[in-house]
């Protein structure tokens, strides 16, 4: 009898600690998840060699309504839920293409959510940005394209808390804070420029020309 007792109150303790330790133990964060088409080092550097190198020009005239942005882009989802769909986890959505539950990581500061509303979705070359290195000198519709690409290293989900640090800086002035990012970040960025023909000014490629020596 005892020996039955003691083997069931055993049981009953392992199977209370095992109850706590999943309440207690903190969840993994989501996957990481950074967006398509990120050059190789090797390609990047090609690329890096091939952008236009000046000084930036003047910020007169930018406004963010002469890039259209958040447009739709495949059947309900404009590219903000599009892309929140693309770089979650577990991502469910509603009929309007709104998530309604999943997980996010952000690759700037390794904060991970579930509450998709704390996400900003980050032009990794800011419009204003842009507008400095020659964006200023295209269509609208090349702007549109520019703001909504979802299939290039544009758009990135991060915390709005780091987006609003990041403001329209560019890599000579801001990195991430984690550092884990800071080759893919440069290579994205790379490739943007690369993609749309834009310039980069001299402190800028210096440090985008570090970060591949450096952390890549």
């Amino acid at each position: 009898m005892r020996t039955t007792r003691h083997r069931v109150f055993g049981f009953l303790s392992t199977t209370v600690t095992a109850v706590l330790l999943l309440v207690l133990v903190p969840t993994a964060p989501a996957a990481a998840a950074v967006p398509p088409a990120i050059p190789t080092k090797a390609t990047a550097q090609s690329q890096l060699n091939g952008l236009a190198v000046r000084s930036e020009g003047a910020s007169s005239g930018y406004d963010r309504s002469l890039f259209p942005h958040w447009v739709t882009i495949s059947g309900t989802c404009n590219a903000r839920e599009y892309v929140l769909r693309r770089d979650g986890s577990n991502v469910r959505t509603d009929d309007q293409c709104r998530a309604t539950s999943g997980s996010w990581y952000s690759e700037f500061d390794g904060i991970s959510t579930n509450d998709p509303s704390t996400f900003d979705i980050d032009h990794l070359v800011p419009l204003a940005e842009a507008w400095r290195s020659g964006a200023d000198k295209w269509s609208t519709t090349k702007r549109r394209d520019f703001a909504n690409d979802v299939d290039s290293p544009v758009l990135w989900a991060v915390t709005a808390s780091s987006n609003r640090v990041k403001g329209d800086k560019d890599p000579a002035e801001w990195m991430p804070p984690r550092t884990a990012i800071h080759c893919a970040y440069a290579k994205a960025w790379i490739n943007v420029k690369y993609r749309y023909s834009l310039a980069v000014n001299s402190s800028e490629k210096s440090a985008l020309q570090s970060t591949l020596n450096n952390r890549c």
